[in-house]
């Protein structure tokens, strides 16, 4: 290594601590940073580039930055020029394999590299249809999801059913049919002359497996290699890795196993609980200390993972013991437990809570309310507008397609010669000047609505001006501003909006607020119901783990017992809260059966009624034959009935698409209370669960009189 002079190390590693200053200067040779939430994971792998680029020990152009994320590799690279090394490739594995790719192309395959294709639906419907199989919006998401599993584990049609057993019916298709309709839909990307997501990775390691000199040149061009999140990496993207880094170990890797919560998209943690054994002289360094969160929500966090039971020799292949962080920030206030007789009680409590903390200095845009499903965000929604509190959806419109956003880099750039001419101001002041004339004020608007949502976009847009001109300095330009947006636009790499977030668990992965409400931490939501295994409810544990460790000083976790207000109180505290909440003891696998798999009740084959032999499938899926009477409550089927209706109408499909007559006889006449009650009818698979089980079941609590 290049000795490096006193001033530049204590200028790149003189903020650090031990365990961070070992990553940034240990620059060559494997190393595995297994970081906890919170522990600045980020800030140790970015001083280690810059220290090693610094020190000549890296040449910025020949290191490439690999994460999940295009939001995160743009926030790397923000990173990397605060710390003066603006030239080093931080990037997605997808957006680095498409660049190689694009270059590659011509020389390896020749002709014009075919059209990425964006979305799968069209094609798997199309598929489907060859194949005559019936299949709806939510199914056809299954698909999806399911091909591109199979993808990411280098699976291909012909292998995928000896390989896929065990995993149900994507789709509500047996394997066999979703085999088929895996080999109809690269059929017909072929005919097309089009390429999906996944298949820039495939391509990309068949090139540097049978191109001696592709590779070749890779290798020379990155020597170094640094991977985060490396606890998401799936197969196909660990195959190109090693491919991109041949015989050479000149790899950093940086993870957390308790924050794999994408096992469903072919994730796997087993790269970064193997590493060592796969490089038996790596360096292993471990970051433990929490820098973000109170002692009191590190303590809930360490509490939750320690309470983890063994759910079998299945889920413990796939298990290592968590890091134990320790808090390194003043005391805080204890998290909150709070039990509401419904989901709309729960809201308004949540509201409330907020108005207090917004009423005590906290900012709104340092406020969160994160769920399971994206389906729990309504109830919120209305209870923060009618409180007049401003929201912001994640995973709603993005920010850069917004008009006003949209609008106002416009006018940003056209102004950059202006101002280049003109006399200096401060770049904030310049900006505030340019976008007055599409509504920004120094003040807020008093009105909500479509008025509020348009100055928090403007307002966005001035604090992060004024915040990049205090990391860049003075001199930092409008020019340089506006190159800013664009790349962030390109990156999805939003500014900070002054709402309250509320966003998904899954979304609010990387994250972090002053305050966090966990919201519907009951069963059947957390763990989601149809978790039906040991490995699927452990998921669900580290899912709420990095829930609690998005909270820096505020952590408020609730449930309701009741659905609807009168409803019936049948629901229950998560089971992951044993132990943590007040009174309660710890029994965390009282209601998992011991760890076994919940499967779903088979269809029954003779009637209830008569008891004769049912013959049809509608027949079966109702438990009961054509000429024996319906036993549901008319109210309900009808009420039932118009909510499909208006469901269908709303999404512009056939009714059918929603439930099947079949289907909504049988949800009518066994009347379920909860949502485990409704997963074990047939014809609700999870994804019609996940999309409609709330209010499939709020329908029927309203028919009841309840």
């Amino acid at each position: 290594m290049t000795p490096a002079d006193g001033t530049l190390e204590a200028r790149i590693l003189g903020g650090l601590d031990e365990e961070q200053r070992e990553v940034a200067s240990t620059l060559t040779g494997p190393i595995c940073v297994l970081a906890g939430a919170g522990t600045g994971k980020t800030r140790a792998i970015t001083h280690r580039i810059a220290y090693g680029v610094h020190s000549g020990v890296y040449s910025p152009q020949r290191l490439l930055a690999v994460t999940f994320t295009a939001r995160a590799a743009a926030e790397m690279r923000s990173r990397l020029r605060d710390l003066g090394v603006p030239n080093v490739q931080a990037r997605t594995f997808h957006a680095a394999a498409l660049r190689q790719l694009q270059f590659f192309w011509p020389q390896a395959i020749g002709g014009t590299l075919p059209s990425l294709l964006d979305h799968k639906a069209n094609m798997i419907a199309e598929a489907s249809r060859r194949l005559r199989l019936t299949t709806d919006r939510a199914s056809i998401r299954d698909l999806a999801a399911e091909i591109e599993w199979a993808k990411v584990s280098m699976l291909t049609p012909a292998n995928y059913l000896e390989n896929a057993q065990g995993r149900g019916t994507p789709g509500g298709l047996d394997l066999t049919a979703v085999s088929r309709v895996f080999q109809a839909y690269e059929d017909i990307k072929t005919d097309r002359n089009v390429i999906d997501f996944e298949d820039v990775l495939l391509i990309t390691v068949g090139i540097l497996q049978e191109d001696p000199k592709v590779a070749a040149t890779v290798r020379e061009q990155y020597r170094h290699f640094v991977v985060d999140e490396y606890q998401d990496v799936s197969p196909l993207q660990q195959r190109l890795l090693d491919l991109w880094l041949g015989e050479r170990d000149e790899l950093c890797v940086v993870g957390d196993a308790s924050q794999t919560i994408y096992s469903f998209t072919g994730a796997s943690p087993q790269h970064l609980l193997g590493f060592k054994a796969r490089y038996p002289k790596a360096t292993v360094v471990k970051l433990i200390r929490d820098y973000r969160s109170t002692p009191q929500v590190v303590k809930l966090a360490n509490d939750l993972l320690g309470s983890r039971r063994s759910g079998g020799p299945a889920a413990d292949a796939a298990w290592a013991p968590p890091l134990k962080l320790v808090a390194q920030r003043p005391v805080g206030p204890d998290p909150r437990f709070v039990e509401c007789p419904d989901d709309e009680a729960e809201a308004a409590v949540v509201a409330g809570k907020i108005q207090e903390l917004l009423n005590a200095g906290v900012k709104a845009s340092e406020i969160a309310i994160l769920f399971r499903t994206n389906g729990q965000s309504e109830a919120y929604e209305q209870a923060l507008a009618s409180a007049g509190i401003g929201y912001q959806l994640r995973g709603g419109e993005r920010f850069f397609a917004r008009k006003e956003v949209r609008d106002a880099i416009l006018q940003l750039r056209a102004a950059t010669r202006a101002v280049a001419e003109g006399p200096q101001e401060t770049l904030g002041q310049v900006v505030r000047d340019i976008i007055a004339s599409l509504g920004y004020t120094e003040n807020a608007p008093h009105s909500g609505g479509a008025l509020r949502e348009r100055w928090e976009s403007l307002a966005a847009l001035v604090a992060l001006a004024d915040e990049l001109s205090a990391t860049r300095g003075e001199s930092f330009t409008l020019a340089e501003f506006v190159n800013e947006l664009q790349e962030r636009s390109v990156a999805q790499h939003a500014p900070t909006v002054q709402g309250v977030t509320l966003a998904s668990l899954h979304a609010a992965k990387g994250l972090e607020w002053d305050a966090v409400f966990l919201v519907g931490l009951s069963e059947g939501l957390m763990p989601i119901s149809f978790a039906d295994s040991p490995e699927d409810v452990d998921e669900e544990r580290r899912l709420l783990y990095v829930g609690i460790t998005r909270a820096r000083e505020h952590l408020n976790l609730s449930w309701s017992t009741a659905r609807t207000p009168g409803g019936r109180a049948n629901r229950k505290p998560s089971r992951f809260l044993d132990g943590l909440r007040p009174d309660s003891v710890a029994t965390a696998n009282a209601r998992s059966s011991a760890g076994k798999p919940r499967r779903k009740a088979a269809a029954p084959a003779s009637c209830r009624v008569c008891g004769s032999m049912l013959a049809t499938g509608a027949e079966r899926k109702v438990g009961r034959c054509n000429q024996c009477p319906p036993s549901y409550e008319e109210q309900t089927f009808e009420a039932l009935r118009q909510w499909r209706r208006e469901e269908a109408q709303s999404a512009d499909v056939p009714a059918y698409v929603v439930f099947t007559d079949a289907t909504l006889t049988a949800i009518a006449e066994a009347r379920p209370g909860s949502l485990e009650q409704l997963a074990g009818l047939a014809g609700v698979g999870p994804s019609k669960l996940e999309r409609y089980g709330e209010a499939v079941l709020q329908v029927i609590e309203q028919s009841s009189g309840h």
